[in-house]
């Protein structure tokens, strides 16, 4: 694992954090059974194998972090790598009372699976204790199969989902994590 440093972005940052692309490659996807029977719902996900990897555009309901929406966030925080920026993670706090939103989250195609998106949401869910937060909220397109093993790894609850809940009618798999 490379030597990673996290610290809060500033505005110098920007033009680095804007060139990150969050299109991903996936070999899996979480896929969801819905049945309605009498005055009972089930609703079960299963991991499905795709034949080929499947390579996945951004397509969440939050815009890419950019110079217009940067107010929006409690915070942002920025992973750097040998002094240059690699990847970073928005935080936002208005959504849920005394819940951190992780709202974005990405790490440049090169740097992936080195541990800097742990490193990340690690020190995102730091952040969210110093700062008086109860929980941390991850959403997860139902395709994106790398994110859902880290929210996973790190011990995250699935505890919810939308359906059609992000831009391209995906569904979002929500995983949340007590910060106490």
């Amino acid at each position: 694992m490379p030597e990673v440093e996290i610290r809060s972005a500033v505005k110098e940052d920007l033009l680095s954090l804007v060139a990150i692309r969050h299109d991903y490659q996936s070999l899996y996807v979480w896929q969801m059974e819905h049945t309605v029977t009498g005055s009972e719902i089930t609703v079960n996900f299963h991991q499905v194998r795709l034949p080929h990897p499947l390579k996945v555009q951004y397509g969440g309901r939050h815009p890419i972090l950019n110079a217009e929406n940067w107010s929006r966030y409690q915070a942002v925080l920025v992973a750097l790598v040998q002094e240059e920026v690699v990847g970073y993670i928005a935080l936002s706090d208005q959504i849920l009372p005394k819940t951190i939103w992780v709202t974005d989250c990405a790490v440049h195609g090169n740097q992936r699976r080195k541990g800097i998106g742990m490193a990340l949401h690690l020190a995102a869910e730091e952040w969210g204790q110093q700062n008086g937060f109860m929980r941390c909220m991850l959403e997860i397109e139902s395709k994106n199969s790398p994110a859902i093993q880290l929210a996973r790894k790190l011990n995250y609850e699935f505890c919810g989902y939308n359906d059609h809940y992000s831009v391209n009618q995906d569904i979002v798999l929500f995983f949340a994590r007590s910060l106490r």
